[in-house]
This record gives structure tokens, C-alpha cells and sequence, in this order.
């Protein structure tokens, strides 16, 4: 488990980074499962915000007018983020707009990251659904507010810890079964659960 990492997520305008725009940035600093930092702002877009948008996140045009737009903001969160590892649920998505926005303002953003939507779909196959709501709801992570950047980040961040607690079962589990199969002696499995910590 990687213990420091930015938990981030955006809401924008659409899909597509070419031609859709970020609405709201939100990012906690996370050492060892503790929120050391907070970042949450509201971002001008410059085009309009769509009903559908609205209804998902609750973010109106009228709450945008007058918020900082991203080139004027994007220095600040490159700061923020640092060297530290970004953790996301479908963090790709995030990552390709705060990276078209920090290429096009000539800052960099580290490419290191931490995918919840990744690792919930190696250790939970059998799950019809792997959405950060619905994965929240099969762990008993309380929400916030879905789909509001700071509140999804957060989510994001308890999701991790749930499944690296979960891995850590799984592998366990695997070496005990190894163990009484006899492909695995007594004395290697302690070491290993002495080295990992299991």
C-alpha cells in the first residue's frame, strides 16, 4: 500500500478533454490514511454548463460565474500535488484534464498514479458494477456528496483503504490454501506474513 499519495477528482463540462472543461478540482493530501491537506475550489469554465451536468454534480452556471479559471489556478494545484502519486477512482479521466490544463499553461503534473477503478476490477470480478457510488455502497463508505470533486476524492481514498485491506485478505487466504495443500511449508508462510505484515 502506498502510504502518501494526492486523492483527486475533477467534475467538467463532458467527456472529452479536447473540447469539454474543468467545473471543480478537489484534492486531499493523504499520509498514511490521515487527510493532512485539502484543496477544493469551484472553476470558471468559460462555456456553458449542460442541465444533465448540473443535475449530476448540482453545480449551476449562476455558482461558476466569477470563480477563477483554470489557467489562473493550475500553478496552484501542480504545487499542491507535488511529486506525490495521484489517486483516483478512473483517474485517467481526471489525470487527461488537469494534464491538458498544466501542458497548455507550461506546468508539468506527475503521470504517477494509483487507479481505485483499476484495483476493484482485479480483486472484485464477480461485481456487476465497479462505479465509485456503487462502491461505496458495497463497502459502507459514507458518500458526501456524489459527484462533487472534494467529497468523490475523499471517497476515492476510504476505497483504497478498503481494498488494500482486502488484498491483503485475498493473499492471505491464498497462502493458507497453499499451506494445507502442501505446495507451501509452515515456516515459509510465517516468514511471509512476518514480511508482509499479514
Amino acid at each position: 500500500m502506498i502510504n502518501r499519495y494526492v486523492a483527486l477528482d475533477v467534475e467538467t463540462t463532458g467527456l472529452n478533454p479536447a473540447v469539454d472543461r474543468i467545473i471543480e478540482v478537489g484534492m486531499a493530501r493523504v499520509e498514511d490514511g490521515q487527510i493532512t491537506q485539502k484543496y477544493s475550489t469551484l472553476v470558471y469554465p468559460g462555456i456553458s454548463v449542460s442541465e444533465r451536468i448540473t443535475e449530476l454534480t448540482g453545480i449551476h452556471n449562476e455558482e461558476l460565474a466569477g470563480k477563477p479559471r483554470i489557467e489562473e489556478i493550475i500553478g496552484d494545484i501542480t504545487r499542491f500535488i507535488g511529486d506525490w502519486p495521484i489517486l483516483g477512482h478512473n483517474v485517467t479521466f481526471d489525470f487527461s484534464f488537469l494534464k491538458r490544463a498544466a501542458v497548455n499553461n507550461g506546468y508539468t503534473i506527475t503521470d504517477d498514479g494509483i487507479d481505485t477503478l483499476k484495483i476493484a476490477r482485479r480483486l472484485l470480478p464477480e461485481l456487476e458494477h465497479k462505479n465509485l457510488s456503487f462502491l461505496c455502497q458495497y463497502f459502507n463508505i459514507d458518500p458526501g456528496r456524489s459527484h462533487r470533486a472534494y467529497d468523490d476524492a475523499v471517497s476515492a481514498s476510504v476505497l483504497y483503504g478498503k481494498l488494500e485491506k482486502l488484498k491483503q485478505i485475498l493473499f492471505q487466504s491464498m497462502l493458507k490454501s497453499l499451506c494445507m495443500k502442501g505446495c507451501l511449508k509452515e515456516n515459509i508462510l510465517q516468514g511471509i506474513e512476518e514480511k508482509w505484515n499479514c
